[in-house]
């Protein structure tokens, strides 16, 4: 009864949409105060236990950090140099556009914020050279969502802080991962974009100018150098790395480039932290959810369950999968993250699958999660920011669903892909 009025209660509320962390917080609540196996005091400190975390330290970081190098000009410049070197091949800004926002991945680590900030840079340039606006803004969406995969991630950092990982391996797991899926997004944008007639750029860039246009952006380039070769390197932690981050952006947007104004941080500040206040009280609340999950023993019958149907990797794995994206077309990321990860990671430890994959596995899944309606929110910013019908984006993103699909099956079972860069920090 007690679990049939957490779901219950939880999911009425999501479906009169009521705010996520709301809807998780009300829901345990009253699932507790009925219970009554525990006092109501609980609550209090569970929201407060929850989020006093060193490595949670990081997501606000890495928020600001990300906002302050949209703002500051070097997404623009990443910009530049993708198109001098993949501008002139058939769906050119479409390549570009993938390569773009692997870049600023490994700046921002949210996938919301890199489709704002690429999508605003790109949207009004592919309408201009014919490129139908349902197709751009799927593309960039799908691509959007390689920010929550590339390291730095906050969704890899809640993770790994949910299932007692290091966020270092998380982060390397999450290298390859990242790539194939940006490779996978890269030919299916050019073989669509071959069938579409969508023609590459006539400019051809002398030496000079590419070097030119990769100087400029140097210290956009040396953004994953810096924080992802520090972390690597031991020389900080990813915390630390995250607020090194932030100086590093303040510093380049407001000095070097000089498109960052005093008069901007105020409101960079104040959306970081407003953000980043979503996050942490959507951590607090699911976490309270989690907990009674565990109260319950629902994880332990979940398990248990599971394995009663079958004891095999391949098709636990595949349960899992298909529960995942099911999961991921209704809940926000981090909620679903923290909710999950106690009820599913006893399971695939118990036929030996090791957690860092399965952490990508996740990941990978939920990214997924954000180009698939009916809550896909990088559809959502994408088609905001291209003032386009939703109904047009999603259609236009089918095709990157798809290959993002594959690419999820090949790292689901191939977790060599995954790990193995972690045999290069020992």
């Amino acid at each position: 009864m007690i679990s049939l009025l957490l779901f219950g209660c939880f999911a009425l509320l999501l479906i009169i949409r009521v705010p996520v962390a709301i809807s998780l917080g009300l829901s345990s609540a009253l699932a507790l105060i009925y219970s009554g196996k525990v006092s109501s005091t609980y609550i209090a400190q569970g929201l407060v236990t929850s989020i006093d975390s060193f490595p949670l330290m990081a997501v606000p970081f890495f928020i600001l950090a990300g906002d302050l190098m949209g703002q500051g000009g070097l997404s623009r410049r990443l910009l530049n140099v993708a198109n001098v070197f993949f501008g002139r091949y058939t769906g050119g800004l479409a390549i570009i556009a993938v390569v773009t926002c692997m870049f600023f991945a490994a700046i921002s680590g949210s996938g919301p914020a890199t489709v704002a900030a690429i999508g605003g840079l790109l949207l009004p340039a592919m309408a201009k050279a014919g490129y139908d606006k349902g197709y751009s803004i799927g593309l960039i969406a799908s691509a959007g969502s390689i920010g929550i995969i590339i390291p730095p991630s906050i969704p890899m950092i809640i993770y790994a802080v949910s299932a007692n990982v290091s966020i270092t391996q998380m982060f390397l797991a999450g290298i390859v991962p990242g790539l194939l899926i940006g490779v996978g997004l890269i030919v299916t944008a050019y073989f669509k974009a071959r069938k579409e007639g969508y023609k590459g750029s006539d400019k051809r860039y002398s030496a000079s100018e590419i070097w030119q246009t990769i100087w400029d952006a140097k210290w956009a380039l040396l953004v994953p150098v810096i924080i992802l070769g520090g972390i690597y390197g031991g020389v900080f932690t990813p915390t630390e790395a995250a607020a090194v981050g932030v100086i590093y952006g303040f510093i380049v947007g407001v000095f070097v480039y000089k498109e960052l104004k005093w008069s901007d941080l105020y409101r960079l500040i104040a959306g970081s932290a407003l953000t980043s206040a979503t996050v942490i009280v959507i951590v607090g609340t699911a976490t309270i959810f989690g907990r009674m999950l565990a109260i319950e023993r629902i994880p332990f019958m979940i398990a248990d369950y599971i394995v009663q149907l079958t004891d095999s990797p391949i098709l636990i794995l595949l349960l899992i999968n298909v529960l995942l994206l099911f999961v991921g077309m209704f809940m926000e990321t981090l909620a679903a993250i923290i909710i999950l990860v106690p009820i599913l990671l006893p399971v695939v430890t118990a036929v030996g699958i090791d957690p860092v994959h399965f952490g990508i596995v996740i990941i990978v899944n939920l990214a997924i999660g954000m180009v698939t309606p009916p809550v896909g929110v990088n559809l959502f910013v994408g088609s905001r920011v291209g003032e386009t019908s939703l109904e047009k984006a999603i259609v236009g993103a089918i095709p990157f669903i798809i290959s993002m699909l594959a690419v999820l099956l090949l790292i689901t079972y191939v977790p060599w892909l995954s790990l193995f860069p972690l045999s290069l920090i020992g």
